[in-house]
């Protein structure tokens, strides 16, 4: 099972739209796989779930099934991580739900990455509950892959779901915001990497399921890409023809080399259009845009752009994969 994590500490830039569509890709290519909501605000889990599931799951006050579940013994200080449910997307797709309160675990994610520096067994327990709630479900519904949506910020919960993840993918925009974006986002890995390869070092419980905090980056993915009658927009190459440079030196960490176009650049997976008309109807029927039908009002130029979406999303799925078997 390998653990990919969707994150970019710039927000707006469609992350949550594009793990949803990568995910249900995925299992259009046949691959079992469980979606982790780990963002606070849940967006992923409104875009799976139909209006009735959401309010059996959120409309109760205590034992909802998401992954709040799942830290709660823990963050009462009664005991370990429990089973979390999966709730069923189809045959091939699973979902941890996200919830609110995971935003009320923070502080104690903060407070415990320190008091692992002292090898305290209670504290490696707290700070690896995601990585060991991901890895029981992952084992339980026989995935070949997780995908985990974070929110967009370096806070303690998105620090414990990168240590613990396998590969990551950066979703940006071709804007100067996502440029700076980089810098902090490779700055933050490193530091993350050999602040946690310090910690487990001193950690004294051999039986307890650590990350190895072993990422690797995958590569980035535009989002919006910028397309007026069939050409690229000019403010949207200035930005995005310095992407493949950025990517390089701050987040591989390797030398800057002769610039490179973005549509050229090997750690380009992706650039995905804005499909306006499409976004609505999807919405609608509550399913990814290149699965839309005729039925679903898909017609015409419309169900033209469903079936380029689908190459687009397909064709970014088995990059995905293939840089995977690469590594």
């Amino acid at each position: 099972m390998e653990k990919i994590i969707f994150f970019n500490n710039k927000g707006g830039v469609g992350k949550t739209t594009l793990v949803y569509h990568f995910t249900y890709m995925m299992a259009e290519l046949g691959y079992r796989c469980l979606a982790v909501d780990l963002d606070p605000q849940a967006n992923l889990s409104s875009m799976f779930l139909t209006e009735e599931q959401l309010e059996r799951i959120y409309g109760k006050e205590k034992d909802r099934e998401t992954l709040i579940s799942g830290i709660k013994p823990l963050d009462r200080g009664i005991g370990d991580i429990a089973e979390v449910k999966i709730h069923k997307i189809g045959t091939n797709i699973g979902l941890l739900a996200g919830d609110l309160d995971l935003s009320l675990f923070e502080d104690k994610l903060s407070a415990n990455w320190s008091k692992c520096i002292d090898g305290d067994e209670a504290a490696f327990r707290i700070v690896s509950a995601f990585h060991r709630i991901i890895q029981s479900a992952s084992e339980r519904f026989g995935a070949d892959y997780c995908i985990i949506d974070v929110g967009p910020n370096f806070g303690a919960i998105n620090r414990a779901t990168l240590i613990s993840a396998d590969y990551v993918v950066v979703p940006m925009a071709a804007d100067l915001f996502s440029l700076q974006g980089l810098k902090n986002l490779g700055t933050r890995f490193k530091i993350w990497k050999k602040e946690w390869a310090d910690r487990l070092a001193r950690s004294c419980v051999p039986d307890l399921s650590l990350p190895k905090s072993e990422i690797k980056p995958l590569g980035y993915v535009v989002m919006q890409h910028g397309i007026k009658e069939k050409r690229p927009v000019l403010s949207y190459l200035k930005w995005a023809n310095r992407i493949p440079s950025y990517f390089k030196k701050y987040v591989l960490d390797k030398p800057e080399e002769a610039v490179t176009k973005v549509e050229n650049d090997i750690n380009c997976l992706a650039l995905l259009k804005h499909y306006h008309s499409l976004i609505p109807m999807a919405m609608e029927v509550r399913k990814p845009i290149f699965l839309l039908k005729p039925a679903d009002g898909a017609i015409g130029a419309h169900f033209q752009a469903v079936q380029r979406a689908y190459e687009d999303f397909k064709l970014l799925s088995q990059k995905i994969v293939g840089k995977i078997h690469e590594v």
